[in-house]
C-alpha cells in the first residue's frame, strides 16, 4: 500500500517537472518579434477590414494621440515597474496593434470608462469590443401584471 502512494506521488512531481507552457504566437510570429514589425509588415498579419483601414487611410490624428499617451503611460510605469495609468478614450474603434500591449486602456462605454488591460491575445480587434455597452438581462421573476393578475381584471 504505501508504495503505490510513494509511486504516486513521484508521478505527480515528475509530471509537474516536465510541464512547459505554451509559447505564445499571432498569426505564425512570437510575441517578441510581434514588436519589431514593421507597419508593411503587420498590415499583411492583419485581417481584411484592418487592412484596408490602415492602406487606404492610415492612422488619423486621435488614434496617434491615444499611442502617444500610452507610450507615454507605459514609460513611466516602467519607472516603477507597476502597471500603467489608465488612459481613457472614447475612440472605441481603434484597431490594437502590437505596441499597445501592456497598457491599460479607459474605454467609454456610453456611461463610464470600463479599464481594459490589452493582451496578446487582442491583436487585431477593436478596443470597443471588450468594453460592453449595455447590461444584459438578468432574466428574474416576473413582474406585477404577469400570470393570473394580467388575465383578469374587474370592470366596476
Amino acid at each position: 500500500m504505501a508504495r503505490k502512494t510513494k509511486s504516486k506521488k513521484n508521478l505527480i512531481s515528475a509530471g509537474a517537472a516536465r510541464r512547459t507552457f505554451k509559447k505564445f504566437s499571432w498569426r505564425g510570429v512570437d510575441l517578441a518579434n510581434l514588436f519589431d514589425l514593421t507597419n508593411e509588415q503587420l498590415m499583411k498579419l492583419l485581417h481584411a477590414r484592418a487592412r484596408r483601414r490602415f492602406t487606404h487611410r492610415g492612422l488619423s490624428r486621435k488614434p496617434m494621440a491615444l499611442m502617444k499617451k500610452l507610450r507615454k503611460a507605459k514609460k513611466a510605469a516602467a519607472v516603477d515597474g507597476s502597471k500603467p495609468e489608465v488612459v481613457k478614450t472614447h475612440l472605441r474603434n481603434t484597431i490594437i496593434v502590437p505596441e499597445m500591449i501592456g497598457s491599460v486602456v479607459g474605454v467609454y462605454n456610453g456611461k463610464s470608462f470600463t479599464a481594459v488591460e490589452v493582451k496578446p491575445e487582442m491583436l487585431g480587434h477593436y478596443i470597443g469590443e471588450f468594453s460592453i455597452t449595455y447590461k444584459p438581462v438578468a432574466h428574474g421573476r416576473p413582474g406585477m401584471m404577469s400570470g393570473a393578475a394580467a388575465r383578469f381584471i374587474p370592470l366596476y
